[in-house]
């Protein structure tokens, strides 16, 4: 899970987070660049549609895709104004760059890394979705057709999973048409699968573990979770309800290493202790994600 870091000044904040971008960028850049062009798999978003365009055309997809990217960019700050979000142009421009550079640097022509479609298309979908998981997770994307979500989101009652939806959905039609059935198909198995990737990936960048544990000395379990895991606990009175017997509950929320240090310590000082631990992909506070 991600805690918040008390950073010392705001700009190591806005450094850190820049510096996340980036990696996140350049592991959708991999995934796309290496496995996803060569492979003509045209599922998702602008680099979907420029994978065939390249296809019918002599324009080539890191081209296409920092030209739409930049028309987009521009669209979103006429009809978003401020609210676009800086991180997001950072983030659109960096893969719209490091495409084209790609393909200069390092051109493929054509030609795929091994002979296993099957193989190329799980990290086709992989490696975009994990790095669009991490943009999310800190309040940025990575542009193109997410831009056209946000303003019919704003301007229409259109709901913007469906947009994005129906805008993915019409770049695999196109790959039946110019690519063939085979190549349509892995398209569309990978707008399947990108979708189902990424929230797997924020819940589990988020995860984090729950504990209610009902003993008799709640003072041993607070000094441990205060002292040594840097973290703090809600202690509420309660009582057995076939005893009757005086208990004390300890409420925290941990992540999951310092989840097992609380269990196996739970476990010596206080053998019969009930401690009930539940998962959860969210949790808002302080010294957690931020509203």
């Amino acid at each position: 899970m991600l805690f918040t870091k008390a950073w010392k000044y705001p700009w190591q904040r806005t450094l850190s987070e820049y510096m996340l971008i980036t990696l996140s960028i350049w592991v959708m850049v991999i995934g796309i660049y290496f496995f996803k062009f060569p492979n003509n798999f045209a599922f998702g978003g602008v680099t979907g549609f420029s994978t065939i365009v390249s296809k019918i055309s002599r324009i080539s997809a890191g081209d296409f895709t920092f030209v739409v990217n930049t028309g987009l960019l521009l669209i979103g700050f006429l009809f978003l104004g401020r609210a676009f979000g800086v991180k997001t142009v950072y983030a659109s421009m960096l893969l719209s760059f490091s495409l084209s550079f790609l393909e200069r640097a390092c051109p493929m022509g054509g030609r795929t890394l091994t002979s296993e479609p099957l193989l190329e298309l799980v990290f086709a979908v992989f490696l975009p979705a994990v790095g669009s998981a991490v943009l999310f997770n800190i309040g940025a994307s990575s542009g193109g057709t997410d831009i056209i979500a946000m303003i019919l989101q704003k301007h229409t009652s259109f709901h913007i999973g469906n947009a994005l939806f129906l805008v993915d959905a019409a770049s695999v039609v196109l790959a039946f048409l110019v690519f063939g059935v085979s190549t349509g198909l892995y398209s569309a198995l990978g707008l399947l699968a990108k979708s189902m990737v990424i929230d797997g990936v924020i819940e589990n960048i988020n995860q984090c573990k729950c504990f209610s544990i009902v003993c008799d000395d709640p003072e041993p379990v607070c000094s441990f979770i205060i002292h040594k895991l840097n973290r703090s606990a809600t202690v509420y009175e309660a009582q057995g309800a076939f005893t009757h017997h005086k208990k004390a509950v300890v409420m925290t929320t941990l992540s999951r290493s310092q989840a097992v240090r609380l269990r196996n310590y739970v476990r010596i000082i206080e053998p019969t202790a009930f401690i009930m631990i539940t998962n959860s992909s969210e949790i808002i506070g302080k010294g957690f994600l931020t509203n």
